[in-house]
């Protein structure tokens, strides 16, 4: 198994204790009943999975699988559509087993509910470092423009203007250089967190 983080390791050791639920519901054989396979199309959705199995415990392999093989971190996009389906994985599994009479004791499990969270931790807290790494190289991108703009109006305009405009040029490189600052440290804080994901 390759190297996971504490979040990943959480969530194999939900899913290990779901698998008892899955085991029951195989031997159940409640993929072959009736009542199951009749209304089976709103109790498991099967494009969700490469596995085409009548065994429960089959698909929470595959999720199992999806975990061990994540994508790169390096694979942004890729390994956060990853994580995605693996949450959207476990949550038909547990679907198909609230349907039945082996989901009996909702309070045995409440650990389930930490299935997609887990999952969904891990995704938002790329998701949100990303999305402040855009908003910082839009910021940049703003006061670049704002430089530019005085620059230019500098090569048309009186020695008083020059001077005006040169102290305004000077407090948006101030700016620059702290939101460049702020750049770099969230840049050092995605290569952690996709260090700690591997």
């Amino acid at each position: 198994m390759p190297k996971t983080n504490s979040q990943i390791n959480a969530l194999l050791q939900q899913i290990e204790r779901l698998k008892v639920s899955c085991q029951q519901f195989d031997e159940q054989k409640l993929f072959k009943s009736e009542r199951f396979v009749r209304n089976q199309h709103g109790l498991f959705e099967h494009h969700l999975f490469r596995t085409k199995s009548i065994k429960l415990t089959d698909y929470l392999t595959e999720v199992v699988e999806n975990i061990d093989s994540l994508p790169p971190t390096e694979h942004r996009h890729a390994h956060r559509f990853a994580l995605e389906t693996i949450a959207q994985q476990v949550e038909a599994i547990i679907t198909a087993l609230k349907a039945t009479s082996v989901w009996q004791k909702e309070q045995q499990f409440k650990p389930v509910a930490r299935y997609k969270k887990v999952v969904k931790k891990i995704i938002q807290s790329s998701q949100e470092l990303y999305r402040e790494l855009s908003q910082n190289h839009e910021f940049e991108r703003r006061l670049l423009e704002m430089i530019e703009l005085r620059q230019n109006e500098k090569l048309n305009c009186n020695e008083a203007r020059a001077t005006e405009l040169n102290k305004e040029i000077l407090v948006l490189h101030g700016r620059l250089g702290r939101c460049r600052k702020a750049i770099t440290a969230v840049e050092e804080k995605i290569q952690l967190a996709e260090k700690s994901n591997r």
